[in-house]
């Protein structure tokens, strides 16, 4: 199995450049970043784990700019966001941003897609919250039309994208119906869930990978019935505080790679729990 590791990059934790190195000195298989833009004061809408807020999701750094730096540091460890919002990026954009950083790092680089729990944090980025999904749905098919070999044009409900010369181009060869950087979908399981990604994606990024026994088969019965490959379906528990118990478990459903979760914090803590999490490689 795989293990890879996600954090909350600030301003005030180790630098990407330190982390992504010891990352690939230690034998971890990826880096992976969240994504806000800014927490709006107001705080209207719950934090999703219950409490307060934590500091770092107001302080996080942009995860392109930082996982630019750690690819250039780097030759084999993944990249990728864990997640990124699609709905609060122009699209004709986040394409061009996702293709350079995946063919700057020779193809590694793994685009995580959420939808995102912050209504206000959205809404200044002129989000309708109720149609944030289906505005989602809509980009990531115009990317693919960028991301195209050919020319290729797309009239979508929320946007529209000419036929256009836009290169570079992400490094993996089109799957089915997946077009562009290795593609995962971020979320809680549901039957909305399980049809976009079966629609347009490589797989699934369940948070905390909890419920995954009964989750998982679910899951590839939506991936079957659209004609996918079976085999081509992955699952890749993300911001997991691991146990051998966990991780066996995790072996015993098929998965392949699972994505740690370290702590925001400086060099010294964060290399401290790495030193931890190597007895799991």
């Amino acid at each position: 199995m795989r293990i890879a590791t996600t954090i909350f990059l600030t301003d005030e934790t180790v630098t990407p450049v330190r982390l992504a190195r010891e990352l690939e000195q230690r034998g971890f298989a990826g880096l992976y970043l969240p994504e806000h833009t800014h927490i709006p004061v107001s705080r209207r809408t719950p934090y999703p784990a219950g409490g307060d807020l934590p500091r770092e999701y107001g302080r996080t750094l942009d995860p392109f700019v930082a996982l630019g730096q750690a690819a250039a540091v780097t030759e084999r460890i993944g990249l990728g966001t864990g997640i990124t919002l699609v709905a609060q990026h122009d699209p004709v954009d986040l394409a061009k941003q996702v293709a350079t950083l995946d063919h700057l790092s020779g193809g590694r680089f793994t685009l995580g897609v959420g939808y995102g729990w912050n209504v206000e944090e959205a809404a200044d980025h002129g989000v309708e919250w109720s149609t944030r999904r289906e505005l989602a749905r809509d980009r990531m098919a115009l990317m693919r039309a960028l991301w195209s070999a050919e020319p290729t044009a797309y009239e979508g409900e929320f946007g529209s994208v000419q036929a256009s010369f836009a290169f570079p181009k992400p490094v993996r060869e089109p799957r089915g119906p997946v077009v562009g950087p290795r593609t995962l979908i971020g979320g809680g399981a549901g039957p909305k869930l399980f049809a976009a990604i079966a629609e347009h994606a490589d797989g699934w990024l369940p948070i905390g990978g909890r419920g995954l026994t009964e989750s998982v088969p679910k899951l590839r019965a939506a991936w079957e019935e659209a004609g996918r490959d079976p085999k081509d379906l992955q699952v890749v528990p993300y911001a997991v505080l691991p146990d051998p118990g966990k991780l066996a478990h995790y072996a015993e459903l098929g998965i392949e790679e699972v994505v740690l979760q370290l702590p925001p914090g400086g060099e010294r803590e964060v290399l401290r729990v790495l030193d931890g999490y190597a007895a799991f490689l």
